[in-house]
């Protein structure tokens, strides 16, 4: 991976990430790059993380290295929670991309649009491996960027007949639902309560901010898949401990889970279960060497905390497309 010319940096707006990298794209190439991390290709320290002293915000830092396709760099994100329901995005940054021959800067991303598109797609891959054949009836907790982008990644994998949402905010799910239904290519259900969302769901995407449980396992159906995404810390779930007990537990990397994942740890602590809950990583199941779903009243739940290799692999791909379609802004930076 070089760069177009020495000392030049392309600079890929929100818009030139939405217009290179669609979400069947992704969703292939987040299944090469699970592959790659369960079989050792990948170099993936912990994320790192910079609170502003009144704990509103904070900055991400998640470096890694794949080996194919070959790509080094990192991801910078902040995290404002609070921008839930205003003119901002909560999760905001830049992805960077560097040569790996000399080391020299080549890309700079925004960092936004690629965590969108390639958390939704990592969902439509675990959805793909372990969701049942038919399942088609969709429930989604919550009504941001991550609900329309999941939606997006369910249809690509399954043949959705029903879609529920559910928020906090009821405004915020009229609002999703509307997006849809206004120009008739779906008709999208707002709920009244979490429960009743799910209620006979044989998918359900969790794509909140919550810190408490929003989601409970009495409530599943038997069958049942679960992408849980709004989760990040280690101090927050969106899943109570009934739900991940209940189900087959898959994870992007067992590392980031044991250390980073409030659904997981959390109920850990209250004794349900212990590390042998992880069934395994979704790469595993994609590589052959586990066994995804077992049985059909099966519930399976995917866990899903984002590993840098991710918006790497994007980030590399999107940068090629641009090289080779046009796109982006090239900036002299450096000698």
């Amino acid at each position: 991976m070089t760069a177009p010319s020495s000392g030049n940096v392309l600079v890929l707006s929100h818009a030139d990430v939405y217009r290179l990298l669609t979400m069947p794209a992704c969703i292939e190439l987040m299944a090469d790059v699970l592959r790659a991390t369960s079989r050792g290709g990948a170099v993936l320290p912990l994320r790192s993380a910079v609170w502003m002293p009144d704990r509103t915000g904070m900055i991400g830092l998640m470096p890694g290295f794949l080996d194919a396709p070959h790509s080094l760099g990192l991801k910078v994100v902040s995290i404002f929670p609070g921008n839930h329901g205003t003119g901002y995005d909560s999760h905001q940054g830049v992805v960077m991309l560097f040569d790996t021959a000399h080391g020299t800067p080549i890309a700079i991303l925004d960092a936004s649009s690629i965590t969108a598109i390639r958390t939704a797609a990592v969902s439509g891959v675990a959805t793909r491996a372990l969701a049942r054949e038919q399942a088609g009836d969709l429930a989604i907790l919550g009504a941001g960027v991550q609900a329309a982008t999941h939606l997006a990644a369910m249809r690509a994998v399954r043949s959705i007949h029903r879609v529920r949402v559910w928020s906090r905010n009821p405004a915020h799910a009229q609002r999703f639902a509307d997006g849809y239904s206004s120009d008739g290519s779906l008709r999208v259900e707002v709920m009244a309560s979490a429960r009743a969302a799910v209620d006979g769901a044989d998918l359900i995407c969790t794509t909140t901010a919550a810190r408490e449980p929003i989601l409970e396992g009495a409530w599943l159906a038997p069958g049942a898949h679960i992408n849980a995404v709004g989760a990040c810390f280690a101090t927050a779930r969106e899943l109570d401990t009934a739900a991940v007990a209940r189900a087959r537990l898959i994870v992007d990397r067992r590392e980031s889970t044991l250390a980073e994942s409030g659904d997981f740890l959390i109920a850990k602590a209250e004794g349900a279960f212990g590390d042998d809950h992880i069934a395994g990583e979704l790469g595993d199941i994609l590589l052959g060497t586990l066994v995804g779903r077992e049985r059909d009243d099966q519930i399976t739940l995917f866990d899903s905390l984002g590993i840098a290799v991710e918006d790497l692999a994007a980030a590399h791909y999107i940068y090629t497309q641009a090289i080779a379609h046009g796109g982006g802004a090239s900036v002299p930076l450096g000698a």
